[in-house]
């Protein structure tokens, strides 16, 4: 596309400009390729204009940005843009052909139960006949089922990397694709210029108030998504519920805590197999199992069908898209054991965790043994403390250790999160640093019947630790563990 094609298409003026051909666009200097437009961007650490010079050596044929310092002078046309973010995502879109505009898009969003709902959806989906795809903070999938892995540890891709994922879609032959929005990509604009025909709402709690300030500013962002999409399917049950009606042009809500709701779950059973319950709704009244461990994946699934039955899927292919679905990675996954029972779970609040913990411990004949830091240490200090709160008074034996810390002191975090503890009268925990060992620990003192919970890190591939970010693999740390356990126990 010729850059005066790209700027009439973002309505930005092109006169008297030279008109390169623009093959894609960047904001990071270091991803340029020939034939790039770079789009230098002023973040809160660093203003995009420094790196120009390195952008256009890469082979950037023009620069974007929100004015144009004096010191900088590209050997490259420079247009001058409202928003740069906008203009990005903008770009992106219009560069990869629009691809969203050839699919079927739901969105889902919300604070906990984003994943799950968003696997769930896929899976629906997939089950029905739809050729889905996946875009999800555990990986991306095509419509072969194949999880692969973002290359970098954030949630949702830029806005060129979605674009370009939702472009590999159309080309594998994908009808729909389910697509997990994080409040930063709403936030950034990452997920901008995707056309949403469906926006699932989960619920809303204290998370990330070091990026958005207030509670208020958080659900605004992620409020964002109902407002883009054709159709919204509401959480009746949560807090933020009437300020989501009637934002989007259609909508449907969903309830497994018996309020008034399109979709209502009754009878809810908790099995060993997993749940059981009765969904009464738009397509009628019938059974449906899930086996999944949890009461609140209930609620999960009733959103997962409702976007599913918006895009066409009928009761019966929900029944048995639901009795079918494997669950998802680091999300209640049980680790294959012997005399005790092992979870890795991605639980990394205090509403998550306690949902976790307080879902295990019915169904636990012995100790509930909890493993968790407070991830991200820079993100929101203020959560360390009640998550070592929540641990202690629902687990029977807590070890605090690592969870991402980030550039925030590890002993920081740690020394909050027994706070939290000691100061509502618990000492029913052990602090281990080293994440390995704490596993270890639990695993190795767990007597039989017991039930240990590795919560925060869920189906992350590496360990944020401020100065080195290295490899991570929680469920092979289980099973490390483990073995050590059968070890013992051959050798008693």
């Amino acid at each position: 596309m010729r850059l005066s094609e790209l700027l009439a298409a973002l309505d930005l003026p092109a006169a008297g400009l030279p008109d390169p051909e623009v093959r894609g666009i960047t904001h990071n200097a270091a991803w340029v390729e020939p034939g790039d437009a770079f789009l230098a961007i002023r973040g809160a650490r660093f203003d995009g204009h420094r790196f120009v010079a390195d952008a256009v050596r890469r082979g950037a044929v023009a620069v974007l940005g929100e004015g144009l310092p004096g010191d900088v002078v590209p050997a490259v046309p420079y247009v001058v843009v409202r928003n740069a973010r906008e203009t990005l995502a903008d770009a992106a879109a219009i560069l990869a052909g629009n691809p969203s505009r050839r699919l079927r898009v739901v969105g889902v969003s919300g604070t906990d139960g984003k994943t799950t709902t968003s696997w769930l959806a896929r899976h629906l989906l997939r089950a029905a006949g739809l050729r889905t795809g996946l875009l999800s903070t555990v990986g991306y999938e095509l419509p072969d089922g194949v999880l692969r892995h973002f290359p970098a540890h954030f949630t949702t891709p830029e806005a060129p990397q979605v674009q370009e994922l939702l472009g590999e879609m159309v080309d594998a032959g994908a009808d729909a694709v389910v697509v997990e929005a994080s409040s930063h990509a709403l936030a950034l604009d990452r997920v901008r210029a995707v056309d949403w025909d469906v926006a699932v709402w989960t619920h809303l709690t204290r998370e990330h108030l070091d990026f958005h300030g207030t509670i208020e500013n958080y659900f605004a962002d992620k409020r964002k998504l109902v407002e883009r999409a054709a159709f919204a399917v509401l959480n009746a049950d949560d807090a933020w519920y009437p300020r989501l009606r009637g934002v989007a042009p259609s909508e449907t809500s969903y309830s497994a805590d018996g309020a008034e709701a399109d979709w209502r779950a009754l009878g809810i059973a908790e099995l060993p197999s997993g749940l059981r319950f009765r969904v009464v709704g738009p397509l009628g009244d019938f059974v449906a199992v899930l086996p999944m461990i949890g009461r609140f994946n209930v609620a999960n699934a009733l959103a997962a069908m409702a976007a599913a039955a918006r895009l066409g899927v009928g009761a019966e292919d929900l029944v048995a898209g639901l009795a079918s679905f494997r669950g998802v990675p680091g999300r209640m996954e049980l680790v294959p054991s012997g005399d005790v029972r092992v979870i890795v779970d991605f639980a990394h609040t205090p509403d998550a965790l306690e949902k976790a913990l307080s879902t295990l411990r019915p169904t636990t004949p012995g100790d509930l043994w909890v493993v968790i830091g407070s991830a991200g240490g820079n993100r929101d200090p203020g959560k360390h403390a009640p998550m070592g709160e929540v641990a202690t008074r629902i687990a029977t034996r807590v070890v605090f250790s690592e969870d991402d810390p980030s550039t925030t002191p590890l002993a920081d975090i740690l020394a909050e999160m027994e706070r939290g503890a000691r100061e509502a009268g618990r000492t029913n925990f052990v602090v281990l640093k080293d994440r390995v060992a704490a596993i270890r620990h639990a695993v190795l003192g767990a007597a039989a019947g017991d039930t240990v919970l590795l919560a925060g890190k869920g189906p992350e591939d590496t360990m944020d630790r401020g100065d080195e970010v290295v490899p991570w693999d929680e469920v092979g740390e289980a099973l490390a563990a483990l073995a050590l356990r059968a070890q013992r126990e051959e050798h008693r």
